[in-house]
């Protein structure tokens, strides 16, 4: 029998009439012969309000108590998920996380997956049994309960996918699929009926929040079949492959912006002396992300390097800094806030020289100025005000084709 994983988003579990739907869904999956696993998020807004719970009683609470407190909103919805399936005839079982053998790193908060024992689901499938995983959990090898970062329960399904050699895992959610650019910002952005697991892995790393970016590279690694469909019609949504036989002829394929972004400026009166590698190994070891990187070395004014962050890991970076100052060897840092990221992805780029300077030429049209810059052979990203953030994504839209 064929394995297929499907993923429902907290909007798509919500409520308890949502969630009679869903397993109404793979119900139906399941009677095409099919065996079926169901990944599923907290309902609605439920990780909002623990994470609200857990500011009352601390400002920074420890990253291990977090997890314990995050997985239980997965497992709500695993437990009302396996009764909807019963009630509606179909046999189910609920699994969390590390039921269902998902071994993780021992990083609090954005653990990656390492391994996943299939053996107790593997039988349960073998039963008969629809099985309904929580998402966005595992548990490291001592024990501990872990987390995979926001939004990763696209990873858990992927991942599910992989390990299962399912024949195609399907994110559902309130979307009907990818599109062009986020149609909340921008003015005819539209749906794509396919696109690369490259491209839309950069899409999803610079902002585009349909899926974990993390999910895309679980499935382009192991090249599974990964569809975006909408949780509640038979819309076709966008499959995302290794190859696209559809609108081959676009250069740019898609618009991402992201807000919330800090660009940190670490200054120094001498030259480095390999302190550069000491700040990201330093940050790193934090977990924190960071982005764009640019060094400034010149005879007439002193060293400097800046980089770009999230806005709300600003006071991290400072704390780890400032620890330690003596090793790094810098004599002051700033931040500058109130930013965004705007970026262009496309596989066209690679064969097609002068995209960056159209992108240019068009914010300056629109008058966007341009902190800072990145590369890569299908993506170029901006830093520009986050006040400018949706004129800019608008323009390089239309800029580029892509109405």
């Amino acid at each position: 029998m064929t394995t297929v994983v499907m993923k429902f988003g907290g909007t798509s579990v919500a409520t308890p009439e949502k969630i009679i739907e869903v397993a109404k869904r793979a119900i139906a999956e399941k009677e095409k012969g099919n065996r079926v696993v169901i990944v599923v998020s907290a309902m609605g807004k439920t990780t909002d309000t623990l994470l609200e719970l857990a500011a009352e009683i601390s400002p920074e609470p420890p990253k291990r108590e977090m997890d314990m407190l995050l997985a239980t909103g997965e497992q709500v919805t695993i437990s009302l998920l396996a009764m909807a399936f019963r009630s509606l005839g179909e046999k189910a079982l609920s699994f969390t996380g590390w039921q269902a053998g998902i071994e993780t790193e021992a990083v609090p908060r954005n653990a990656r997956i390492e391994q996943i024992h299939t053996e107790r689901l593997e039988q349960a499938l073998s039963e008969g049994f629809c099985c309904v995983v929580a998402g966005f959990q595992g548990v490291d090898a001592t024990g501990n309960i872990t987390t995979l970062g926001r939004g990763s329960s696209d990873t858990t399904a992927v991942a599910l996918a992989a390990a299962l050699g399912a024949a195609k895992c399907e994110i559902f959610t309130d979307v009907d699929g990818v599109y062009t650019a986020d149609p909340r910002y921008i003015q005819g952005a539209r749906k794509l009926q396919q696109i690369s697991y490259d491209e839309m892995l950069e899409l999803a790393n610079l902002g585009a929040g349909v899926l974990h970016p993390r999910a895309v590279e679980f499935a382009k690694n192991n090249q599974t079949p990964l569809w975006v469909r909408p949780s509640f019609s038979d819309a076709p949504g966008t499959v995302i492959q290794e190859m696209i036989t559809v609108e081959k002829n676009l250069i740019v394929r898609g618009v991402a912006c992201e807000k919330g972004i800090a660009r940190v400026s670490v200054r120094y009166e001498k030259p480095f002396n390999g302190s550069l590698a000491r700040i990201f190994t330093a940050l790193a070891e934090e977990g924190i992300d960071v982005d764009i990187i640019v060094q400034s070395i010149s005879q007439e004014t002193p060293p400097s390097v800046s980089f770009s962050i999230k806005e709300d890991q600003a006071m991290q970076v400072y704390r780890v800094l400032d620890q330690q100052q003596a090793e790094i060897g810098f004599t002051a840092r700033d931040v500058e806030k109130g930013l965004a990221k705007v970026s262009i992805v496309g596989s066209g780029m690679i064969s097609n020289p002068g995209v960056a300077a159209k992108m240019f030429d068009i914010l300056r049209m629109e008058d966007i100025p341009v902190h800072m810059v990145s590369t890569s052979e299908i993506k170029v990203s901006v830093v520009v005000p986050e006040g400018k953030m949706t004129d800019a994504a608008n323009a390089l839209h239309a800029g580029f084709g892509l109405i």
